[in-house]
């Protein structure tokens, strides 16, 4: 069984392509690996902190946070550091389940890293012994990766992490940065404690971090990648922390060139993959791993090269950072296809700098938007991602001090990731996709919508739920969130949308003036549905969202079904009407009553990464045709 979800895997990750891939090779035009030797700042030159022993300068970096950081590292002072036993590893090709593996790793790395930034707050040693703990308890550890990763890689085929390798995944990549940053900052005083720490601390990340990453290559690293290659989020987070590492850890520059070359070559295969247009086809809540760690990747090679290697006045670049922006909907809610969430995405200070990289004010008054509207807190801290929680604290009192505004578009196309937004001045937000089903962290649900009404969702998309080992195999579709029959979609002779790069959309058309969208969703459909074409268009009035389905069937086997997914209970509110009313606001869903039968599935929440966002229950109207007919068109109204 675990082998045939490690192939299904490998096939999901690489095999599905986007339909405009391009071979840009931005960063490779900007420097080769003999200008890098030039270029590249040697000995920790780049960096923009205080070292340890300037406490005026970090006085200055913490500031107002100063305090709670402290706080917060006192907690963890007497902190038991937590095992991560063999069988927490072998649950996850057990039971399927990470969390078991996952959660104490997490919360000593939660721990160490509120140890370390304390320390570098205070400056008095306080907290070096269990920073020491953490070090050597990290190092004892046979992997930095999860559970749920080590199999992809390892040559022996199990989730148990094997002494004859290392592999770099997201959370060894993230612990490695992290650590690196640790042994910049305090090797010195870890020294004082005992000098082995250290000396151990360095010869981990070189064998974990530096050689794996120079002597093999790792899916994520893309290498030769074409246009039927995926490459997603991964790419640019890990190279992100193995650039981190080298750059702290590797003075030789030939090496140091060649280490930062490899990377280059790796993440322009990210931003080739993705559109011109600059939307995240894995949605908000991934978009600062995504995007935002490429953010995070150029601003750090521009660093090290004193900014010679700089393509943030590239549009593209500019796009993929201002979709955050446009993606928000509004109080906390943002736009979620395939497996984000419908709350969260985009963090402040990221938010900011990233803004700030390409010149986009939007951006920047977004971020400000997000401070103010948090009641001006600041989110400085980012856990093991020991460079956003310094930069956090380094533009913390710009971002502060920019005029918030949250930019509500009226419109919003991307017409090669196929996402459309509109806005209306009744308070109506609707957001709906074309594209294809072999997307990175795809969902069954090409021309799916979603509807809000004063920033409160009333026809939604679920999103996903705690991954488990069947979220990415064979069994994914099997789970009811990746179904179109659990979008906003219809069920064509009784069949729903397949996964694969050929089930696609046609025939597709954005229309501003007339507030309008409109796609054929026949290709889709697998043949069994016999659907010659689909055609559904949607259009935002000033009342709210009509519906008009076209279709022409080949055959007929079974009756067409309308799914609506709602976050209130529905209620019958006359012949051919359907309320739905949430938070005091409600629309009208109104079909014709000759045509159609009416029916509400209650949809349980179980599952708390889905029910924290939703409650306890979900809600499915179906609309089920009275008469199977080959052709015919359906009119759906939904208004205030």
């Amino acid at each position: 069984m675990m082998k045939h979800v490690i192939i299904f895997l490998f096939l999901f990750l690489f095999l599905f392509s986007a339909k405009a891939w391009e071979k840009r090779d931005l960063l490779q035009k900007e420097a080769s690996i003999e200008s890098l030797k030039s270029s590249l700042l040697l000995n920790s030159a780049w960096i923009k902190y205080p070292n340890y022993y300037d406490r005026k300068g970090w006085d200055a970096l913490t500031a107002e946070n100063k305090a709670e950081i402290i706080e917060q590292g006192e907690k963890m002072l007497d902190y038991q550091w937590k095992v991560v036993k063999a069988t927490d590893y072998l649950e996850y090709e057990r039971s399927g389940s990470r969390r078991i593996m996952e959660d104490p790793f997490g919360d000593n790395n939660n721990a160490l890293s509120r140890l370390v930034l304390a320390e570098l707050a205070e400056g008095k040693g306080r907290f070096m012994d269990q920073i020491a703990n953490g070090i050597w308890h990290a190092c004892e550890m046979t992997s930095w990766a999860l559970s749920a990763h080590i199999s992809r890689e390892q040559k022996e085929k199990t989730s148990l992490p094997s002494y004859k390798e290392h592999i770099i995944d997201l959370t060894a990549g993230d612990l490695g940065s992290f650590l690196s940053w640790t042994y910049y900052f305090l090797k010195d005083e870890l020294n004082k404690v005992q000098p082995l720490i250290s000396e151990r601390l360095l010869k981990n990340l070189q064998d974990r971090i530096l050689k794996p990453y120079m002597n093999r290559t790792f899916w994520w690293t893309a290498s030769n990648a074409n246009a039927e290659t995926m490459v997603n989020n991964w790419n640019p987070w890990c190279n992100f922390n193995v650039l981190t590492c080298f750059l702290l850890l590797e003075n030789n520059p030939d090496q140091l060139a060649a280490a930062v070359y490899r990377t280059m070559i790796s993440v322009d295969q990210f931003i080739n993959y993705n559109h011109e247009d600059g939307a995240c086809e894995e949605g908000p809540s991934y978009w600062g791993h995504a995007a935002g760690k490429m953010y995070d990747y150029l601003q750090l090679l521009s660093n090290a090269t004193g900014e010679k290697v700089n393509i943030f006045d590239q549009p593209m670049i500019k796009n993929m950072g201002e979709y955050i922006a446009r993606s928000y909907i509004g109080n906390g809610w943002v736009v979620n296809f395939a497996d984000a969430s419908a709350k969260g995405g985009g963090e402040q200070g990221l938010v900011f700098r990233f803004g700030q990289a390409v010149k986009s004010t939007d951006m920047q008054q977004f971020a400000a938007y997000l401070y103010e509207r948090d009641q001006k807190k600041s989110e400085y801290n980012a856990g093991r991602d020991m460079f956003r929680t310094l930069e956090n604290l380094r533009s913390f009192n710009e971002l502060k001090g920019t005029s918030p505004l949250f930019p509500q578009f009226a419109a919003s196309w991307y017409p090669q990731t196929e996402f459309c937004y509109l806005r209306n001045k009744s308070g109506f937000f609707f957001a709906a996709k074309g594209g294809y089903n072999a997307e990175s962290h795809n969902h069954n649900d090409m021309g799916s919508f979603i509807l809000y009404l004063d920033e409160t969702p009333m026809l939604i998309d679920a999103g996903v739920g705690t991954y488990t080992r069947q979220t990415f195999s064979s069994e994914r579709y099997s789970i009811w969130t990746m179904q179109s029959n659990y979008h906003n979609l219809p069920l064509i002779n009784g069949v729903p949308q397949s996964f694969g790069r050929k089930y696609h959309s046609s025939s597709v058309s954005f229309n501003e003036k007339n507030a309008s969208f409109s796609l054929d969703l026949a290709k889709a459909y697998p043949e069994e549905a016999a659907v010659h074409s689909y055609l559904r268009k949607y259009q935002l009035t000033e009342n709210g969202l009509v519906i008009s389905d076209s279709f022409i069937l080949n055959e007929i086997k079974s009756a067409n079904q309308l799914n609506f997914l709602c976050w209130a209970k529905p209620e019958e509110a006359g012949v051919g009407k359907i309320r739905i009313e949430k938070n005091g606001k409600q629309v009208m869903l109104t079909y014709d009553p000759k045509q159609f039968e009416p029916s509400v599935k209650t949809i349980p929440q179980p599952d708390k990464r889905l029910s924290n966002v939703w409650g306890e229950n979900l809600f499915r109207i179906t609309l089920t045709a009275k008469k199977q007919l080959l052709r015919d068109t359906y009119r759906i109204s939904i208004q205030n």
